[in-house]
């Protein structure tokens, strides 16, 4: 009889011990934590604990990850209530991009807009855009995240700490861009989309965020968040666009 049988034979049979109690007394078990020999029962406490040991490990994470859903939904709601707050349809692309650095601890934050109407048209938001940003934006089915590989958006990015001056050259401000730019380890890209025509609808804008972190956006993390923040950025800037 080799060692399946034997373990076979003691499930189809659990009454075994029950009418061979001073055979499972008599059992003695290597233990895993040493040297010295356990009882049956006593291995089997063992293998509980470690059962247990995981499961809580398990439940502490489950625990960890719904504290960390509730704060980001948290900063979610006081961004939206800002975002909706502001009237100045001139200063809300700020207003968002200020939103994201200040609430949810973004590094860098900034978005372009184009195709606006007339009334914003010399804007800075409006700043001229390339074919290929565009091209981009509109390949863009959900945020991307990952490292930085010289994105051009990248230079749009504005650090939490500091902002251009209106005293700066247009030197000095191209200079600032450059070395933001290559300061972004990780980058999150998200569309700017007409909330109305669904995934297919055409960009009309994109919003970049960054971070000298090169773990802070990465392409295993989850963008459910990302994509609410696109879905509501789209819906408020799209009041700049034709009617």
């Amino acid at each position: 009889m080799n060692d399946r049988e034997v373990a076979d034979y003691l499930l189809a049979n659990p009454e075994f011990f029950v009418e061979h109690a001073e055979t499972l007394a008599t059992i003695r078990l290597a233990n895993p934590h040493g040297k010295a020999a356990v009882s049956l029962q006593e291995r089997q406490m063992e293998m509980l604990r470690d059962k247990n040991k995981v499961l809580e490990r398990r439940l502490a994470e489950l625990l960890r990850y719904g504290h960390e859903n509730d704060s980001i939904a948290s900063k979610f709601n006081r961004w939206t209530i800002r975002v909706m707050a502001e009237r100045d349809p001139y200063a809300l692309p700020r207003t968002i991009a200020s939103g994201l650095r200040d609430i949810f601890d973004v590094p860098q934050a900034a978005l372009r807009v184009w195709d606006v109407a007339e009334p914003y048209a010399q804007a800075d938001f409006a700043r001229h855009v390339s074919e290929e940003v565009r091209i981009f934006a509109g390949s863009l089915t959900t945020p991307y995240c990952g490292a930085n590989t010289g994105f051009e958006a990248a230079q749009w990015l504005v650090p939490a700490a500091s902002t251009a001056s209106a005293a700066q050259t247009a030197d000095e401000t191209g200079t600032a861009a450059a070395e933001n730019a290559h300061a972004t380890e990780s980058i999150a890209l998200l569309a700017l989309r007409d909330p109305e025509g669904g995934e297919n609808a055409p960009t009309f804008g994109l919003l970049v965020m960054g971070s000298a972190d090169a773990r802070r956006f990465h392409d295993g993390m989850a963008t459910d968040f990302l994509t609410q923040i696109a879905a509501l950025a789209s819906a408020a800037l799209s009041r700049l666009l034709p009617h």
